[in-house]
């Protein structure tokens, strides 16, 4: 059942989430990247609502050329390129893999090839920026809200297919949860896996492609920009730059391993997953970059490198914290952590058929400092995008405020299943480790 605040929430994300990806960017383009301009303008009367509207720049052929060729591109490269990543890069899992049990006990195979996809998309453009010269690098901030509205299409048209898929030809009829709310189901989906074909499954291809292999390709376009206006790029964008393209080459280094994650495990594909990768993801992720462009920040040296060491601290947090719990799970905690053996804490749950099963929660290293020690290192990290921003605006932050909202939410989302699963023993389990994020605080 969908209790009123969860449908009071989703309401407000259906009906602001897309106008908050609306106003930010109309800040940049229209008021300097200015959170507070436009509304002061409201309100005084200086300006109406249909005056910032008729400044936007509206859809064109363009643009819908541009992103038309591009999606179809990933498709392409998802669909039909088999990764040959793995057969050559020593560490990288790729190619064909098996996903998580479902609800349904159904075992996805997917074929993991979204490195691959990412090295030849910059390939070819690095390519076209130094040798051939088919379009300029600023063409994605050139077309940037244009575009806005080719993903808000997209983002749309797949999540209500997606519905509409659920209803009446779902991929596995077991996997599908209906709630009878309209919204709800709209807004975290039906299908657990929505598949077309064998290959093409939904909540993959959309969680990492198109926008995230856009992500860097979208930091390049600002920083191309920038060097036109200006005739250099400032260290602070170098900064984003690097450290959005750790984090980038990271999540597709390990894609094998997202396929355990809570996004792929346990979330349905809608709304949710569908429009907030095609519109929230490309366009809110990436605001550092846009702000530097408007307003370049040239940092001194002490603080350039306090943080490229925030970010590569963060980044070496959540890399090793979610190292210790992979290797945790592959030896059946006979491990050791930091040179001891590792400390467990043993919990019970009961499947739905009366079958008793046990699971074994680490209480060592890093997870034994917090129960999701992985988010605070992710924490610090997009920490440091902002920081390289300067203090001169709030803009940039939005992302260290979004992220601090999610990973929280994540985080009760996540116990509330697991107090759910293994009642008392999740207490035990609570019990040697108190603290969810920072140890010592919360």
């Amino acid at each position: 059942e969908v209790d009123w605040f969860s449908l009071a929430s989703i309401l407000f994300l259906l009906l602001f989430a897309p106008l908050i990806v609306y106003y930010f960017i109309m800040s940049c383009d229209q008021y300097q990247c200015s959170l507070t301009d436009s509304l002061r303008d409201l309100l005084t009367g200086n300006k109406h609502l249909s005056d910032i509207w008729n400044k936007t720049p509206m859809l064109t052929y363009r643009a819908a050329g541009i992103y038309c060729l591009w999606v179809a591109f990933q498709v392409f490269l998802y669909v039909f390129v088999p990764d040959f990543c793995h057969k050559f890069l020593p560490g990288y899992v790729g190619g064909v893999q098996e996903g998580a049990v479902t609800p349904a006990g159904v075992v996805n195979k997917y074929e993991i090839n979204g490195l691959q996809a990412w090295i030849i998309t910059h390939v070819l453009w690095f390519a076209n920026a130094y040798y051939f010269h088919f379009f300029s690098p600023t063409i994605i901030f050139d077309n940037w809200i244009p575009l806005l509205w080719c993903a808000n299409i997209l983002g749309y048209a797949v999540s209500t297919f997606a519905m509409i898929k659920g209803y009446f030809f779902p991929t596995n009829a077991k996997d599908c949860k209906f709630t009878g709310n309209f919204f709800y189901d709209y807004m975290m989906g039906i299908e657990f896996n929505p598949r077309i074909g064998k290959w093409f499954d939904f909540k993959l291809f959309f969680n990492g492609r198109p926008g995230i292999v856009a992500w860097t390709l979208i930091n390049l376009s600002y920083a191309a920009k920038q060097q036109e206006l200006y005739g250099q790029v400032t260290n602070s964008m170098i900064l984003v730059n690097v450290l959005q393209g750790i984090y980038v080459l990271d999540f597709f280094w390990n894609e094998a391993w997202y396929l355990k994650t809570i996004d792929i495990c346990h979330d349905h594909f809608g709304w949710y997953l569908g429009w907030g990768d095609c519109v929230w993801l490309p366009y809110l992720y990436t605001l550092q970059g846009l702000y530097l462009v408007y307003h370049p920040v040239q940092l001194g040296t002490a603080n350039v490198v306090g943080v490229l060491m925030l970010g590569l601290i963060g980044y070496y947090i959540f890399r090793a914290t979610n190292h210790q719990k992979d290797l945790f799970r592959r030896t059946d905690g006979n491990c050791r952590i930091w040179g001891k053996k590792a400390k467990d804490s043993e919990c019970s749950s009961m499947c739905v058929d009366g079958t008793k099963y046990y699971s074994k929660l680490m209480t060592s290293g890093f997870w034994g400092w917090a129960r999701h020690f992985n988010y605070t290192g992710d924490l610090l990290g997009s920490l440091s995008y902002c920081l390289a921003c300067g203090f001169a605006h709030i803009l940039p932050y939005f992302y260290i405020i979004y992220m601090t909202i999610l990973l929280t939410h994540r985080c009760i989302r996540d116990e509330h299943r697991c107090s759910s699963k293994y009642g008392k023993d999740w207490k035990h389990y609570t019990a040697a480790v108190p603290y969810r994020l920072i140890p010592g605080v919360f």
